[in-house]
């Protein structure tokens, strides 16, 4: 882990079709190994701190802001933007296309939370390209994991579920809420989309709460940055990550041999370890860092995704 934000070497925005550009960077030496960084959300972003995970003599690490997010264009936040082409698959698609753009044969894949879903379905798609993945509070994003952090979860925070249930209008109050409020987040009436953002994150505020030194995210203080994350959220969480006939989970005996470190919190009420213990059954590659102080997130969280990337870089040389 660097003490200081290094700036990046390049960067600029991709063409990727259907009306949108990429957000890309490096960092790192054009000799290095290349990895590339996926972001949580979904609607987050790839922020600057996120480059001093990765060791500037050893690394040519891509961080890539997803569609519709951080310095991508156009921002999901907008009444217009266009979900039906918000789809895994576009996704994936992007990666490819940014890899191509800037002459990589494969890279290693560090994916956190939203990230890991993203990281498995790309390296799913396309083995030949992945040399190693690092997943960081492991998630599949499946129908029951979505289920659970969004009603089986309320069990521990009652209080903030009542609150997130009550604001449901009676004529959807027969959908499950991440359906609920999908239709409030495209609602035409942009009030009704700002006040259900509003909810939605202060319900993600408290679900990750457990994790050590937890601080309210400022960036929920942002309300162009509400509506995104709640919009993208509630999008690919309703879809299961547009997953359906074939969960990650399953597909993730496909990955053989590949190696892949997961990290993740004991205390992570949000996403339980279950789902990265179940991956390792299935994903012979894979091996489980558990941080037995960590919920969704910890201070050791950083190095100890720094240390498996080397680790990973060292392997697959």
């Amino acid at each position: 882990m660097l003490d200081h934000t290094p700036e990046p070497a390049a960067s600029g925005l991709l063409d990727v079709g259907d009306g949108h550009a990429l957000y890309w960077e490096i960092v790192g030496p054009d000799d290095g190994v290349p990895v590339v960084y996926l972001h949580g959300g979904p609607g987050g972003d790839a922020s600057p701190g996120i480059r001093r995970w990765f060791d500037p003599e050893r690394f040519r690490a891509v961080l890539v802001d997803q569609r519709g997010c951080g310095r991508s264009r156009p921002p999901a936040e907008q009444p217009d933007h266009d979900l039906s082409v918000q789809t895994t698959d576009h996704l994936i698609a992007d990666l490819e296309a940014i890899r191509r753009h800037l002459g990589i044969d494969r890279w290693l894949v560090l994916g956190l939370s939203w990230g890991s879903t993203l990281a498995l379905a790309y390296a799913q798609a396309n083995p030949d390209a992945v040399r190693g993945l690092v997943l960081g509070l492991v998630t599949t994003t499946s129908e029951e994991e979505v289920a659970w952090i969004t009603e089986g979860v309320g069990a521990i925070f009652p209080e903030a579920w009542d609150r997130l249930a009550d604001h449901v209008p009676e004529r959807l109050r027969d959908r499950p809420l991440v359906d609920a409020y999908g239709e409030l987040l495209i609602d035409p009436d942009q009030a009704v989309v700002e006040a259900a953002a509003v909810e939605w994150c202060r319900w993600e505020d408290t679900h990750v709460s457990l994790a050590p030194g937890h601080t309210p995210n400022p960036r929920f203080e942002d309300p162009a940055f509400r509506v995104r994350f709640a919009k993208l959220v509630t999008h690919y969480w309703r879809h299961h990550a547009f997953r359906g006939a074939r969960p990650l989970l399953a597909g993730a005996a496909d990955l053989g041999d590949l190696p892949g470190i997961l990290i993740h919190g004991r205390y992570d009420v949000s996403g339980p370890l279950r789902t990265a213990w179940e991956l390792t059954k299935v994903w012979p590659g894979a091996e489980l860092i558990v941080m037995e102080d960590g919920g969704h997130g910890g201070a050791e969280l950083p190095q100890l995704c720094a240390d498996a990337l080397v680790r990973l870089a060292a392997a697959t040389d």
